[in-house]
């Protein structure tokens, strides 16, 4: 097992193994352009695409031991942070590659770290942009919707 809160896991999924590895420094552009790839769609159609800004915000934000980098059949797939908070936990930054998305690797990464916030009885945070297709998502695995501003909606599986 890795040395971070969320060490090594994985599974099969459609006949590919996945697995959660640690985030490291040198991850962090990788990441950074998934990012830009991922959230374009939504942030265009809210009117808040811009190329620097995307990328920079996530080098700003980027803590490597709450990150893991999310493997599938050894290749890079996405990655999701799990941070803790005094009230719980924030799940941040999760991206699949879109080549990988509906096809469940998404909730198998979701459920994993969901039974570790699980065993602890805490509530998982999360913010996730208006009219996102990914807040279908979480509403399947347990998240309501907590409040909402004109960009995000904020919500919580207590």
């Amino acid at each position: 097992m890795a040395d971070t809160a969320l060490g090594r896991q994985g599974g099969l999924l459609e006949g590919v193994e996945w697995t959660l590895r640690p985030a490291h420094p040198a991850d962090v552009e990788v990441i950074v352009e998934l990012r830009a790839v991922v959230m374009r769609p939504d942030l265009e159609r809210l009117g808040r695409f811009d190329e620097h800004r995307v990328r920079q915000r996530f080098r700003d934000a980027f803590v490597a031991a709450d990150m893991s980098v999310i493997e599938a059949g050894g290749r890079f797939a996405g990655c999701v942070a799990l941070r803790r908070a005094d009230d719980g936990h924030w799940l941040e930054h999760f991206f699949i590659d879109p080549r990988l998305q509906g096809r469940g690797l998404g909730s198998a990464v979701l459920r994993t770290l969901l039974a570790r916030t699980d065993v602890g009885g805490e509530p998982v945070r999360l913010n996730v942009l208006q009219g996102s297709a990914a807040q279908r998502l979480y509403e399947r695995h347990g998240f309501v919707v907590e409040s909402e501003d004109p960009v995000d909606v904020f919500m919580v599986r207590p």
